[in-house]
Parts: structure tokens; sequence; C-alpha cells
């Protein structure tokens, strides 16, 4: 049945001519069939595989009655939490709950549970006692060692301890979904179990050529312990040079990593997004309020996977890797033409990119032979010499799809990694972004303009972004177009203090520009970031460093960012008298605040290289290809 969903009753299950599905996919957000979700694309994969699939979405999870909808599965369950973490998806930076939810029907909240994988795990366990249960995604990936959780405040065991599922499969999972089932399918020998790359399993004692981390006990009572355990996961996570972790999890168990699976090729993509997807959230939606994410990349294009930018606060190093890999020009042109014969495209297409969207290949050749390096990054503290730099293949692809019938207009909303752009002597790329592919702003990163903390972020130092902003308006200028640029910024990052945020509110006040939302600092899992949130020491060289954990000392950060909001300025002034800048405290050209209790009107400064009022929002991202047995949304990555 090519171009339908497939079964989520067992009435369309029987429809099929099954007598039972081999596996039952168990999902934390809508089924939407699109290239976008994980989930779509590993059922369609293991569907071509010719594995009998049935889909079950957003259970309910306070009994095990949902779970046995289908009858017990020939083979297993495979089970994710969604296309983000759980606890993400529910919570704010300030801990607190959403109150909407856009992978759910209608945008409802809290129709899946917290910690996801686990809870579904459990209630599997209740219904089926022993019966196989893959997990993977985002929840599963990131968590698949003992790690430090934000919303707990305690290094937590491995997700695969806490769920007792059979296998944890992390990063992208196409390849491995298919090991996996098929390793079910023969029977589960524990002899193959060091030959399944990409996965991770429990054993009572650690293989002989697996690399000893320390264990959990260790890394939940020492903060140093924590950090090398944290960066020997961190540095092998390479598909050439990796090699097989293994920790401790309680008295007689190992937690065992085999290394991760090689990037998908050039053609593997290709046929990935060949599947015959609807492209559409399940009819069952629709009274309901469809799906709010899927409105999000309905036009958009999933051109990369990868990112060789690393920065610190990212997830993807720990879940796609550091190495690029793209689709052809071919199979791009093949899914626009498609776009356009849907019945609702006006001509937009809204994006074609991926983590990064100016990144096309690997770094450099080595990657490829030797992996990715150990030790160094390929833009930070500055790009290496080594680094291939080259837009030439991206400009002709964008040449081509904007020419195609129909298409109006193409835009790149994926950040731009304004470091790599300005390492390319050829402009061609950056004046043909400005005049066919902005809508009058366009995003980028600095994410902060304190050397101290872009150190601490792995982010280029200042003068390489306001060298980005003059070259954007120079050129802007000369095609006689008015076009902003839209500064994302975060606060009480790792590192941050409160004078190095009176540096960036110093600089916002320069420029004219005020941000309307400020994204603080996430400590998500899997990031080196949120090592140094956790320990205080840089996990590279283990020296203290100072983080900002208080809800006062957040939200002054936060409120120098937004300093001409009236409601800020008590505690914009409190900051300041800390940082003993009363200098910024007045109404001269360079005060920050009026004094308090004095009222004068606000005068409206035209930002010179942003929008006026322009709303900076990081938002949760909102469906992509970033997924093992379930989706795994990428990081909305700006430059």
């Amino acid at each position: 049945m090519p171009n339908s969903f497939l079964p989520i009753t067992p009435q369309e299950v029987t429809q099929r001519g099954w007598d039972a599905p081999d596996f039952v996919y168990v999902v934390g957000e809508a089924y939407v069939d699109h290239p976008s979700f994980g989930h779509a694309i590993i059922s369609r994969v293991l569907e071509n595989a010719g594995y009998h699939i049935a889909m079950l979405c957003l259970p309910e999870y306070h009994s095990a009655d949902a779970f046995k909808l289908f009858g017990r599965p020939k083979l297993g369950f495979l089970v994710s939490s969604g296309v983000i973490d759980s606890m993400v998806n529910h919570y704010t930076a300030a801990k607190k709950r959403r109150n909407t939810d856009v992978y759910a029907p209608g945008g409802r909240a809290g129709l899946r549970p917290d910690r996801a994988v686990t809870v579904y795990c459990n209630r599997i366990h209740e219904a089926y006692p022993g019966i196989p249960v893959l997990i993977g995604g985002v929840e599963a990936s990131l968590r698949r060692f003992s790690h430090y959780d934000y919303w707990d405040d305690k290094v937590r065991r491995s997700v695969l301890v806490d769920s007792a599922a059979t296998l944890l499969m992390y990063g992208m999972g196409e390849k491995s979904i298919l090991d996996c089932c098929d390793w079910v399918r023969r029977g589960m020998s524990a002899h193959e179990l060091g030959q399944l790359s990409g996965v991770c399993y429990m054993a009572k004692e650690p293989p002989k050529n697996a690399l000893l981390l320390p264990s959990h006990s260790e890394v939940a009572a020492d903060p140093r312990a924590y950090c090398r355990a944290f960066m020997l996961e961190y540095e092998e996570q390479d598909p050439v040079r990796g090699r097989a972790l293994c920790q401790q999890q309680d008295k007689q168990r190992y937690l065992v990593q085999n290394p991760p699976l090689p990037p998908l090729s050039r053609a593997e993509l290709d046929a990935v997004y060949d599947l015959p997807f609807t492209r559409d959230a399940h009819p069952s939606y629709r009274a309901l309020g469809g799906v709010p994410a899927l409105k999000e990349v309905r036009f958009s294009l999933s051109a990369t996977r990868g990112c060789f930018g690393a920065c610190n606060f990212c997830a993807l190093t720990f879940h796609q890797g550091r190495i690029v890999t793209s689709r052809s020009q071919e199979s791009l042109l093949k899914e626009a033409r498609l776009l356009t014969t849907l019945p609702d495209f006006k001509g937009y297409i809204h994006d074609v990119g991926g983590p990064t969207a100016n990144f096309r290949a690997p770094a450099c050749a080595k990657q490829l032979k030797t992996g990715a390096c150990k030790s160094r990054q390929c833009l930070y503290p500055k790009p290496c010499k080594n680094l291939s730099v080259s837009h030439t293949e991206l400009v002709n692809l964008l040449r081509k799809m904007r020419a195609l019938p129909r298409v109006k207009k193409v835009f790149i909303r994926s950040g731009i990694r304004f470091d790599y752009l300005m390492a390319d002597p050829d402009d061609t790329f950056l004046r043909e972004l400005c005049l066919h592919h902005v809508s009058g702003q366009l995003k980028v990163a600095p994410e902060h303009i304190s050397q101290n903390v872009l150190s601490k972020m792995g982010k280029p130092r200042r003068e390489v972004y306001e060298a980005f902003v003059r070259k954007y308006q120079a050129i802007n200028e000369r095609l006689g177009m008015k076009q902003y640029l839209v500064p994302y910024l975060m606060s009480s990052h790792p590192g941050s203090t409160l004078a190095d945020a009176v540096e960036l509110a110093e600089y916002l006040r320069d420029i004219g520009h005020q941000p309307e939302q400020v994204q603080d600092f996430y400590p998500t899992p899997g990031t080196l970031s949120t090592c140094m949130y956790y320990t205080g020491l840089d996990p590279r060289d283990m020296t203290p460093m100072y983080v900002p954990k208080t809800p006062h000392e957040k939200a002054m950060q936060r409120a120098l960012l937004q300093f001409k909001n009236p409601a800020n300025h008590e505690l914009v002034r409190e900051a300041l008298r800390l940082c003993g800048r009363d200098d910024l405290i007045g109404f001269g050209g360079k005060a920050l605040v009026p004094p308090r209790d004095v009222r004068q009107p606000q005068s409206r400064v035209q930002p010179r290289h942003t929008s006026p009022g322009h709303s900076v929002h990081r938002q949760l991202p909102s469906g992509s290809n970033g997924h093992s047995v379930g989706p795994a949304r990428r990081r909305s990555k700006k430059a």
C-alpha cells in the first residue's frame, strides 16, 4: 500500500492481511508521516525492509491497557519519546510547565508523560513481560550514559537501566534499526551484541576491547570523575576512530556502548527520502486541530545531517556527529518538484537546510578516513587550516530550485554559520542569499559578545561577527535592499558573570537593538556546556569556572539584555550596582536605565542592523530527521 498511512488500529492491521504486526512502534507524539519526523522515516525504512509495523502514538500511559491495543506483536516493541526529550518538551529553562505541545493533536499539552521512554517501557513490561523492547530517539540517545538531569538536579543512571529495555540505539537510526530488528528476528544471540554498531546494551562484565569509564557511583559523587567520563564519551563519538565504551551502572551490571555507525552516504540518504511518505498528519487528527509542528516543515527540505560547528551547548555532536553528509541536488530538486504539486503549495519553499544550512560536506577530506579530530574543533577558536570552504554546490542547488515552475521564492531559515561564510573568499553565496533567500530579516547567532563567554560556548570572537555584520550591510546597500540582522542571544551560559551580561547590554545599547525575548541557557543532557553547568569545571582542562545558577542571578542577566523594559529596571539597577557600574544608571547617552522612581519617556532608537521591535525567540525544534528508533529533532541551530 504505497503512500498510505501505517495501521493505527487493529482493524487496519487486519485489512492489510496481517494476523499481528511484527513490531508496535510507541511514540510520544502524533503520527505525522513526513520525512521531517524521525518516526516516519524509521517506520518507512522498516516497511521497505519487509517488516509489518503498527503505530501506537501518544498512548494513554497510566495503565498497561493501551499497550495491548494490537495484542502481542510477533517480535517486539519500538519506543521513542518523540522528536525531542520529553522533559525539554514539557518544561522551560525556568522549570515552568509549558502550556502547549506542537507535536500533539491541536497543540494540546500533557498527552505524553515526563520521561516518556521509561514510562512507556514500564507499561510494556507490565503488558507483556519479557518481550523485546528497543529504544531510541533523542531522549534515549542523549541519556545513554549516566548523566546530569537538570530537572532532578542530580546524576541519573542510563535510561537503558531505568527503562529495562533490551537495546538502546543512539544517533541516526536507519541502519541500526534494521540491524537490531534483524537481530531480534534471528533470536537475539548474545554473541552478536558486540557487532551491532550504534547500540548500547547491558552486560555482566566489561568487554575486553572496551574503554572503561568512571562508574555511575563515581560520577554521581565526584565532579572531576563526571568530567573525565563525559570527555571520553564526547571524544569517542566518531564513526572512524571511536572505541567501545563501558560504564558500570550498579554492582552487577555494565552499560556497553558499541562504536558509532558511519553516517549515511549521499546515495543512502537519497534513498531514505525517496520512500513513499504521505507527507501529512494522520487524518484522525483533523477534527482535533491537526498537528501544529507539521506547519513549520510541510514545505521545507531537509538537506543535510551532522555539524562540524560543534557549539558546546548543542547536543548535535553527541547525536548526529561532526561529519556532515548531504543529499544530492537531484534528490532535493525531485522533492521540491513534489512540493509544487501539493494542493496548498503557494509558491514558497520555506527552508532548504539542516543543522547548519551552509554546510554541505565534511569539514575536510581526512574526516572520512581518520575521523574528526579528537582534541580540535573545525571552526573554533578560528577555522582550521585544513577546512574545506566552499558554497559553490549550494549556490548551484539554490539557483536550480528557484528556477522550478511554480516556485516563487526559496528561503533559508536554518542557521547560517557566519564564521564559515566569512572564511569563504567568494561572496557569491552571501550576495545571492541577500538577493533571493532572505525575507527581510536574517537570523544569526553570535549568542554573546563577551570573549569570556564565547570561549566557553565554542563560538567565534566578537570581531568575526562584527565583520560579518559590515559585509552583510554593505552587500544589501549595493543591492539597494533594506534587510536586517536579528541576533540570537543567550543569557546565563556557564562562565557568564554579571559583568559579561553588562558588556552584552552595552553592545545592544550601542547597536540600538532590544530583543523582546532572550533564551536562558538550558542544561540538556549530552552537551559539554551542561557538564560545565553541573560540575563548575571546564572538562577540557579541569579549570574551575563561574556558573550562574540561582534564579535571581539568571533573572538579572536576562533583564540586562532587555534593559529598556521598565519591568526590568529594578533588576538591572541591582545588577549594575553589584558590578560597580553605577555610571550606567541615569539619563546620559550611555545609561542603560534611569534612577529609581524617576519616570522618563522611553525613546525609540532605530536599530542599525536589526529590525525594530522584532521578537528574538529561540523556538523548540519542530520536527526533523534527527532520529534513532524514534525521532530526534535537531536543535534549531543558528549561525
